[in-house]
């Protein structure tokens, strides 16, 4: 069984994959053959109808589609501002990237929200678009999560980190929900956090262009930033031999890696970990960093 990981920065990291999705395809003996790239997510900066990070990505939609298409790579636009009103649906940036990515190619792209006023239009206009309930729902109670789940609507969900282990009960779920679990691996965010939402919805009113101040976090490491390192002690962290010994022999094979606003370098970290095997990590290291084009700091 294969595990499909989903990529973080769309239009945020568009030059490290014009250097990566070659190399992921002419040298696949980097990297684990039971793995694939199910997506890549992400929002441009100043997106009305983002969510999750306030988006930087400054690349050109128009190339950010003909990369992904190239490479049969699925394009998901994180469309998931949890406090969108009727007004804003008709926002014409938004709507031309969904006219552009509807186009699609050979596989279908995607859109993650949270909004279901956003679910109901997007169905009615593009119905090629797939769709991913976002963890900015912040499902943290199993029976809400297994409700999701059975909405025919949503090809995926991403519950929050904190159901990650809860093994006795995502074990009782059947293979059609199963295949539709898209688990949260590297969360740096405090596993005791009773914030979460609060602190997406400042996001939300941000993309918004409300006047708010920042978010101010709960937790006691906040000042630190993310680190991986970190990350890789949270309770609900998922790691490699997890995905391999603990969930794929379960039927789960969907694994989203979060880092839109870390940089490319972090990225390549998560690639390397996730994705790349031991002995051929320097391989991998050496032709991204010394691409003369890319700039990963």
């Amino acid at each position: 069984m294969k595990a499909y990981y989903h990529l973080p920065g769309l239009f945020e990291f568009y030059d490290f994959y014009s250097v990566f999705l070659p190399l992921f395809r002419e040298r696949r003996e980097y990297f684990y053959d039971w793995c694939e790239i199910g997506s890549i997510y992400g929002a441009p900066a100043d997106c009305l109808w983002g969510g999750g990070r306030v988006g930087f990505g400054d690349a050109e939609p128009e190339q950010v589609s003909e990369l992904t298409w190239r490479y049969g790579v699925s394009a998901r636009l994180t469309f998931s501002n949890s406090l969108l009103r009727e007004e804003h649906l008709d926002d014409r940036r938004c709507n031309a990237l969904c006219d552009l990515f509807a186009r699609g190619g050979g596989v279908p792209n995607g859109v993650i929200l949270c909004s279901d006023r956003l679910l109901d239009r997007l169905r009615e206009r593009y119905p090629s678009f797939y769709f991913v309930s976002s963890t900015t729902k912040v499902l943290t109670d199993f029976a809400d999560l297994a409700a999701e789940l059975n909405r025919p609507e949503f090809s995926y969900v991403v519950p929050d980190f904190r159901l990650n282990k809860a093994l006795d009960s995502l074990d009782t779920l059947t293979d059609a929900q199963k295949q539709k679990v898209e688990f949260l691996c590297n969360e740096c965010c405090w596993f005791d956090c009773w914030d979460r939402k609060a602190c997406y919805e400042n996001v939300s009113r941000k993309n918004l262009g409300e006047d708010c101040g920042d978010h101010v976090c709960v937790s006691p490491n906040a000042a630190r930033g993310y680190r991986f390192s970190e990350a890789m002690e949270n309770p609900a962290f998922i790691g490699l031999d997890d995905i391999q010994r603990t969930y794929l022999p379960r039927g789960f094979r969907h694994f989203k890696i979060e880092g839109r606003s870390l940089g490319s370098a972090v990225l390549l970290e998560f690639i390397l970990y996730y994705m790349t095997k031991p002995e051929c990590q320097l391989k991998v290291r050496e032709a991204i960093y010394l691409d003369s084009e890319l700039d990963l700091f």
